[in-house]
């Protein structure tokens, strides 16, 4: 073998690699069309509310985004991650607009060991793209339980199911639709715990 071939041999191979190349994720972030306007300020007045990250199943406790293409197929969408997980992403929408809303002295999460009042908790049942008769649907279902601070009293428990059509089939989309979604979540939600 001539002395160029052996020069050659160590370009050729560094062409050639093994390794698959990594996959490039997209990460997605809970958005929010708009911002409810802030209800006044209680003004220190009223109880601590504190929001819980609700209990998932391991493929809806996950970063991924998920999507039903078939009643009885979950899928997640390849190449695209939420910012975080679903439920801590949803429970962080409902502390956002807890607080916004001004009608408890204040509204924390889980993560901050304060006393509370009240606590809100919960199963997330879904939190996903269902396609229906081809066409695609953000779905999200939680069962939400409210609980006395302290004694974990049970004060109430009621089912939560919020639909949003998707404008499209993009990712984007179907993102922007469970933003949506969630919003409306919020809204539903914290209008029957402030009646409680």
């Amino acid at each position: 073998m001539s002395r160029t071939w052996l020069l050659l041999i160590p370009l050729l191979l560094a062409g050639c690699s093994i390794l698959p190349e990594a996959e490039e994720l997209q990460v997605f972030q809970l958005p929010s069309v708009a911002a409810p306007q802030p209800v006044a300020s209680t003004s220190g007045e009223g109880e601590v509310l504190r929001i819980s990250r609700p209990r998932a199943n391991p493929l809806l406790d996950s970063t991924r985004i998920i999507v039903m293409p078939r009643p009885d197929q979950l899928s997640a969408y390849q190449g695209v991650r939420w910012s975080d997980r679903a439920p801590v992403l949803l429970r962080d929408r409902l502390v956002e607009r807890g607080r916004e809303r001004g009608r408890f002295r204040a509204v924390i999460s889980d993560d901050l060991p304060a006393p509370a009042a009240l606590e809100m908790t919960g199963e997330l049942k879904a939190f996903q793209i269902e396609y229906r008769d081809g066409r695609p649907r953000a779905v999200i279902r939680l069962q939400a339980t409210l609980l006395r601070g302290g004694s974990r009293e049970l004060l109430a428990s009621r089912t939560f199911v919020v639909e949003q059509d998707v404008a499209g089939r993009s990712v984007e989309e179907a993102v922007a639709a469970l933003g949506q979604a969630s919003d409306a979540l919020a809204e539903e939600l914290l209008l029957w715990l402030e009646g409680r």
